[in-house]
């Protein structure tokens, strides 16, 4: 099945600064795929997603979205895609109904109980001038008009910000719904343990490169187990970095190593038995270790 969602080497660099802000960024997501895009402040997620819109253009590559070129189709593009900013701006004045029923006519009418469905949800109060209402509550009358007309694409820009607990549930829950009827879901975020409950694979990007991409799911390597690993002969570290069943992540002082099977246990574990080892722990490796492998110290 074609992606929704292409981007090739798409780079974006700002006047004559000589850093880019996107680097060859190269991903695709399939219909039905939520794709967690994520990283620090400054990283290059909300350069990204004003270039899919085409509110600024790239300095060079590429994107699709449902097949149509980004930049030369970008009318044709926007008819398939419901876009949440990270920082709303919505008219003051006038109420959540009514800017409702004027981005319904310009979509050419949307299914009214699909509507009120997600009005009810989200607990939308859409009866009050926008300017009137609370950040999370503004929110919320954003994500509804990035919903409401049942798009192919979603594109949101951290689109939980403000929302307390429960409004987190529902959204997610239409995500859920988005991605069942087919829907390419593009969201990026800073929160980690959101990304791996509700994202089918995660992109990690750093300085405008994409640094890593991990699919979500018990059987891939956020599932495998680490072993951290505190050997009685130092000098023995660099020969257990070189075993053939298991991936090396990080060291601590010159004797311990943090490692990941990257085939079966009993075979990580068999080559583990060929050192002296003074202490062994097991721990499962989560996305926030992932994404702190990146954004830790290193620069």
């Amino acid at each position: 099945m074609p992606a929704s969602i292409i981007t090739r080497e798409l780079t974006k660099r700002y006047g004559n600064d000589p850093a880019v802000a996107l680097d060859k960024l190269s991903f695709e997501i399939k219909p039905g795929e939520v794709y967690g895009y994520l990283g620090s402040n400054g990283a290059g997620k909300s350069t990204t997603i004003r270039l899919l819109m085409n509110f600024i253009q790239p300095t060079g590559g590429s994107a699709t979205i449902a097949g149509f070129d980004v930049v030369t189709d970008s009318v044709e593009v926007k008819k398939h895609v419901g876009y949440l900013a990270g920082d709303v701006a919505l008219y003051p004045k006038t109420t959540g109904h009514d800017l409702l029923n004027y981005l319904d006519s310009l979509q050419g009418g949307v299914d009214a109980d699909y509507r009120r469905k997600l009005e009810k949800r989200f607990e939308a109060e859409t009866h009050k001038p926008i300017g009137e209402l609370s950040k999370g509550n503004r929110q919320k009358i954003g994500i509804l008009q990035a919903l409401m007309h049942r798009p192919d694409v979603l594109i949101l820009d951290e689109p939980t910000s403000g929302l307390d607990p429960l409004m987190q549930e529902a959204f997610y829950d239409s995500i859920r719904e988005a991605r069942d009827r087919g829907a390419a879901v593009l969201m990026s975020s800073h929160n980690l343990a959101e990304a791996q409950r509700v994202c089918d694979r995660i992109g990690i990007i750093k300085h405008g490169k994409l640094v890593r991409e991990q699919t979500m799911g018990a059987d891939t390597e956020l599932g495998k187990p680490v072993f951290h690993v505190t050997l009685a002969d130092p000098k023995q570290l660099a020969q257990l970095k070189k075993s053939a069943h298991l991936s090396f992540l990080s060291q601590e002082g010159s004797n311990t190593a943090l490692l990941q099977a990257n085939g079966t246990i009993a075979s990580a574990l068999k080559d583990l038995s060929q050192f002296e080892i003074r202490d062994l722990l097991t721990q499962q490796i989560s996305l926030e270790d992932e994404f702190l492998e990146f954004y830790g110290d290193k620069s």
